[in-house]
């Protein structure tokens, strides 16, 4: 580990711990992963690890008027990783979902026909988003681990691809940079990379899946963390609407939702669901009936996560997406 001009140097091999020592008092549950498109490998000569980073920095101040380095993580051709902005603010790497999210920005750019990721880059992308997901107990799929180019740059809404100039993190990422492609060559490397982690779990700061009791959805538009179940406790963050947490207590009608003290108040909580789909070929409509319009499918064996129940119809996403709940196992 090095440390320089507030930046922090890692091997791949020191990621794990050193995530899993620090806190972070804002809920995860979004991981972003883009390219730095400029620099790109050519600008990289395995040393100038630092030099690259304060570049980056001063240009997102200096051209882009924000206030410090937009991602929170970066990650090398030689496999080693930054921690850039802190993990307790807020990246500014997809507007409009940045409040729970991680940044990272992976040096190179890897549209078709330019960088070639080198191995180490692979397995250090790949061994970082697992740890991620270990940490902020979250379960790898194309809703918690995306890719910029899923989101519309003017209305800042999911879609998937289309109507968005950004092909960031590369079209040639990980085989592509669509949705299926990501289900197809990307998520599969995080499971499995993944299970390899929670195998080697031997650490009290690690809450395993046995703890957790419930989870649910925050309705306000802006929750407040508190350190204790009451409104007179101290206010140690906030979380808006949509954000997804791990319930691991209760007292008084207020929800512990970590390992430590962070409490919320239920009333403000909607429980939600996971499930996997069991049909081979699950398709994805705009309401809760054989009526509406199919807009997507979903595979067997991919997990969901539930916000509403209506008439057997399950509802996937925050948006109106709804697949029926006879081709999905809940759990």
């Amino acid at each position: 580990m090095e440390k320089r001009n507030s930046f922090i140097l890692l091997d791949s091999s020191e990621i794990k711990d050193w995530l899993m020592k620090h806190d972070v008092d804002r809920v995860i549950n979004l991981i972003q992963n883009h390219h730095t498109y400029l620099p790109d490998m050519s600008h990289f000569d395995g040393q100038n690890h630092f030099s690259r980073l304060i570049g980056m920095r001063n240009f997102h101040i200096n051209n882009n008027g924000w206030s410090d380095i937009a991602q929170n993580i970066t990650t090398f051709p030689d496999g080693k990783v930054a921690i850039c902005r802190s993990l307790e603010k807020t990246p500014a790497g997809i507007k409009g979902h940045n409040s729970n999210g991680i940044c990272i920005e992976h040096l190179g750019n890897f549209d078709k026909n330019r960088d070639t990721m080198t191995k180490e880059h692979k397995d250090s992308i790949v061994h970082l988003n697992a740890v991620l997901c270990h940490k902020f107990n979250l379960t790898p799929s194309t809703n918690t681990i995306v890719y910029h180019h899923w989101y519309d740059l003017i209305t800042c809404k999911r879609t998937d691809g289309s109507g968005t100039t950004k092909s960031c993190p590369g079209t040639n990422f990980f085989g592509g940079n669509s949705v299926e492609s990501a289900k197809k060559n990307f998520i599969p490397l995080i499971v499995s990379e993944l299970r390899k982690l929670k195998k080697g779990v031997s650490t009290d700061k690690v809450i395993s899946a046995e703890q957790v009791i419930g989870r649910a959805m925050v309705t306000a538009s802006r929750l407040n963390i508190r350190k204790g179940p009451s409104v007179t406790s101290k206010k140690i963050g906030f979380l808006n609407y949509g954000s997804i947490v791990d319930i691991y207590g209760r007292r008084n009608r207020w929800c512990r939702i970590s390992a430590e003290s962070k409490w919320l108040y239920e009333k403000y909580l909607q429980e939600i669901f996971y499930g996997k789909v069991t049909a081979s070929r699950l398709r994805v409509r705009t309401g809760p009936s054989t009526a509406f319009r199919i807009i997507d499918h979903l595979s067997r064996g991919e997990e969901v996560t539930i916000y509403d129940i209506q008439n057997g119809w399950y509802k996937i996403d925050l948006n109106e997406k709804w697949v029926s709940g006879e081709f999905v196992k809940l759990g």
